[in-house]
């Protein structure tokens, strides 16, 4: 037990309280601002002197000089064990649905709950035997969640190599009964119990080594796999104006993309968009497993209308989350929507704080929170030689879609894929509306990397072709240059472009990707012969019409063949006018 030190609230500046106190406080130390009947959780983010500023995670309205400060000398820390999946927590990682149900929907200030339930009960099975050594992160039992086995595992903070005293035997447990007792060299020992604490701002290392991202992950949409792909363990950032599609395109990565675990932070957007994800994913039937996509998905939910400092708080509880599950040996994919939100918290705290700003008023050190917060993604070897990985994949929200502005530059600089959106395409419905012409990636995809180099060559072809033709219009250009300007625009169409609302388009798996991919390639390497330019368009149209079809059909079925041979016909047909023209 800690000792109990108190402070005393000296100043309030919204959302951050300046507690005077004679007592030893640290940094990022949990503290309770008492006012009445209430208990307002916050967070020392600075210490000058006697003084310890704090910002409060709720509504600071009505909060006294001299009201008293609780110093729980605990860093804000995370409940990790089985019960996370499915479950909706906020930024301090209170359950929504059990506090809407305890207090309203009007969520009551200062109300806090345990985010695993201690009463239920869990089959623990036991991996360990007494005399056995182990080190943090290794497994000790485990128990059923969802989906999933779930290991308990020896606790991350514990140093050096332990001794296994005693492993509980096989049969139901609570959060509160211990699994098993460890003793260390010098003799101390030590209870694990089904859940441990793990503080948010300090990484999960509980592993042998940190490996270089190599394997592409699979999201199943077409653009990101074959032109711009994201690697397991990799990082990537999707930046774009508001409305172009950034929170529906995470919707389809989380429901289609090949991982276990999806961690959603929702950092700071409109409720509307959040209330929709909490609405669709419980419906949702995942096509991996068949069961509810929710029970593999955590979401962090802070939206706009909850107090801003919240926002921190949530990026961090999602990551250790994200990293917990990757410590069982589980492939977890974090989407963070949208990190701008985040930023501007720190500019309104960094602002309270009187420090000296950045660019834009942001605060000095927003580069490094940024990188600091990327870096905890990472395909990892366990010590017991799995490979795990934790992506990160974030959302930036520009003021006016200008990717010049400090959070999607900061960004920019520590994430290996960029996936811009523009309005451009958003209006024009293409979708998803990545820009291909300034998207890049640095790791390798399920695509060849010369076939990847002939798609973004068409795609620069044709983009110079059709900024020529505002100039001097479609009369004045080229027969040669016509064509690659509709090959480049048949390849976008076809390939770039997924119907969402199509079951069989919506999500394309490696193999098809591959398939079509190199079928596309031979289409833009043909070099037609046409009369003119009306014959080109009226062609393309046509094969334009007979991939659309194409892509509804599922993968190797008959339809796919006879579609495909239909296709094939079609461009025999031009290959042999060529040839005749040559003769």
């Amino acid at each position: 037990m800690h000792e109990k030190r108190i402070g005393k609230v000296s100043k309030v500046s919204g959302n951050m309280v300046s507690v005077q106190t004679d007592s030893v406080v640290i940094q990022n130390e949990v503290a309770y601002v008492r006012h009445a009947d209430e208990a307002l959780k916050a967070e020392v983010i600075r210490v000058r002197g006697n003084v310890a500023e704090t910002q409060v995670f709720e509504n600071t309205a009505g909060l006294a000089i001299n009201d008293a400060v609780e110093f729980t000398g605990e860093l804000l820390s995370v409940s990790l064990g089985p019960g996370l999946l499915g479950q909706v927590f906020d930024g301090l990682q209170n359950p929504l649905p059990e506090l809407a149900q305890a207090h309203g929907f009007f969520l009551k200030r200062g109300a806090y709950m345990n985010s695993l339930t201690e009463d239920a009960q869990w089959e623990f099975m036991p991996l360990a035997k007494p005399q056995d050594k182990v080190r943090a992160g290794d497994k000790l039992g485990s128990v059923p969640e969802k989906i999933f086995t779930h290991h308990i595992m020896v606790p991350f903070g514990l140093a050096g190599i332990w001794e296994v005293v005693f492993v509980a035997p096989a049969g139901k447990y609570t959060m509160k009964q211990p699994i098993a007792r460890l003793r260390n060299r010098a003799g101390g020992e030590q209870d694990v119990f089904l859940k441990q604490e793990w503080p948010v701002k300090i990484p999960i290392k509980a592993y042998a080594e940190k490996l270089k991202p190599q394997q592409p992950l699979v999201t199943r949409i077409r653009l990101i796999d074959s032109l711009f792909p994201v690697a397991l363990g990799g990082t990537y950032c999707i930046p774009g104006p508001f409305g172009a599609g950034k929170t529906v395109l995470q919707q389809l990565t989380s429901r289609h993309a090949e991982v276990d675990v999806v961690v959603i932070a929702a950092c700071g957007e409109r409720a509307g968009e959040v209330v929709e994800t909490l609405k669709t994913f419980p419906r949702l039937i995942d096509p991996r497993t068949q069961r509810p996509l929710s029970d593999r998905t955590v979401i962090i939910c802070n939206t706009s209308s909850m107090p801003v400092a919240a926002r921190e708080s949530s990026v961090y509880t999602a990551v250790t989350i994200a990293e917990y599950y990757r410590q069982m040996g589980l492939n977890v994919l974090l989407l963070a929507d949208s990190t701008s939100r985040w930023a501007q918290a720190m500019r309104e705290m960094s602002g309270r704080l009187e420090e000296i700003p950045g660019e834009e008023a942001f605060p000095a050190y927003l580069e490094s929170r940024i990188a600091s917060f990327y870096e905890r993604a990472g395909c990892v070897r366990l010590n017991d030689g799995r490979i795990a990985s934790v992506t990160i994949g974030g959302t930036v929200s520009p003021a006016g879609g200008n990717f010049e502005e400090p959070v999607t530059q900061a960004t920019l600089k520590v994430v290996g894929a960029f996936h811009g959106l523009s309005r451009e395409r958003s209006d024009a419905r293409r979708y998803p509306a990545i820009d291909p012409l300034i998207s890049w990636s640095k790791y390798p995809g399920v695509i060849p990397a010369e076939q990847r180099e002939k798609g973004h060559a068409i795609l620069r072809k044709s983009h110079e072709v059709a900024q020529m033709m505002k100039v001097i219009g479609e009369e004045g250009t080229a027969l040669a240059d016509y064509i690659d300007y509709l090959k480049g625009e048949f390849f976008d169409f076809v390939y770039l472009q997924q119907n969402a609302f199509d079951a069989v388009d919506e999500a394309c798996p490696a193999g098809r990707q591959k398939y079509v991919f190199a079928f596309i390639c031979g289409i833009i390497e043909t070099e037609f012969s046409f009369e003119d330019k009306s014959q080109a368009l009226h062609f393309f149209q046509q094969l334009r019409q007979l991939f659309k079809g194409w892509n509804s059909c599922p993968f190797d079925s008959e339809e796919f063949r006879k579609t495909e041979t239909e296709i094939s016909l079609l461009l025999g047909q031009k290959r042999k006018a060529k040839e005749k023209s040559h003769a």
